[in-house]
Parts: structure tokens; C-alpha cells; sequence
């Protein structure tokens, strides 16, 4: 392998970790939630009827982001309110969207 190359590939642990991150958005429900919650914090009621989900399944939902570290709660009072981890997490969304925007190029196909 070029000595250029090697300290510059990822390890096959950080590349396992990676593959399994990003299998967690390989779901469209969790990106619809994502969504959601890039534009604003909610309750699981509120996200609920923003997606269009029952409540039981988009706290379902939830705890899958929150186990990946892409949702991060916080208690105010009863209520629990879920936001994105933090702003790589919503730069990952936002690029992903505007990647998918993005017309695509003749060239390429």
C-alpha cells in the first residue's frame, strides 16, 4: 500500500463503526423525525403528529437515535423535549437533503 495512502485509511474498527451509524439512517421514518427536529426541539406528541406516526412508534424511533447519539433529550418540568445531538448532526442532514437536490449530471450515468 502507498505510504501515502496508509495513515490516511480508515481502520477497519472505525470503518465498522461508520458502516453501523449509518445503517441507522437507512431508515426513512428516522429521517422524517430527524427532519422535524432539525427545524425545532419537540415533545413525542408533537413529533408524533408532525410525521404522522403513533406516539408508541416514534419513541420507538427515538430511542434508536438516542442509543446513536443523533437525539439528545432534556426534562423541563413533566415534559421531555428531543432535539438533534448537536451541529454535526444537522449539517449531516442538511447536506444530505442538498445532495439529494442537486440535479443530476449527464456525465456521470
Amino acid at each position: 500500500m502507498s505510504q501515502k495512502i496508509e495513515p490516511q485509511l480508515l481502520s477497519i474498527e472505525k470503518a465498522q463503526r461508520m458502516a453501523e451509524f449509518f445503517s441507522v439512517l437507512g431508515d426513512p421514518n428516522r429521517w422524517r423525525i430527524l427532519s422535524a427536529l432539525a427545524i425545532d426541539e419537540m415533545r413525542v406528541r408533537d413529533l408524533a403528529a408532525a410525521v404522522d406516526m403513533s406516539e408508541s412508534a416514534v419513541s420507538h424511533q427515538l430511542r434508536t437515535l438516542r442509543t446513536s447519539r443523533l437525539v439528545r433529550y432534556r426534562k423541563q418540568g413533566r415534559n421531555v423535549f428531543y432535539g438533534l445531538k448537536d451541529h454535526h448532526i444537522l449539517n449531516l442532514y442538511r447536506e444530505a437533503a442538498e445532495h439529494l437536490d442537486e440535479p443530476a449530471d449527464e456525465t456521470e450515468r
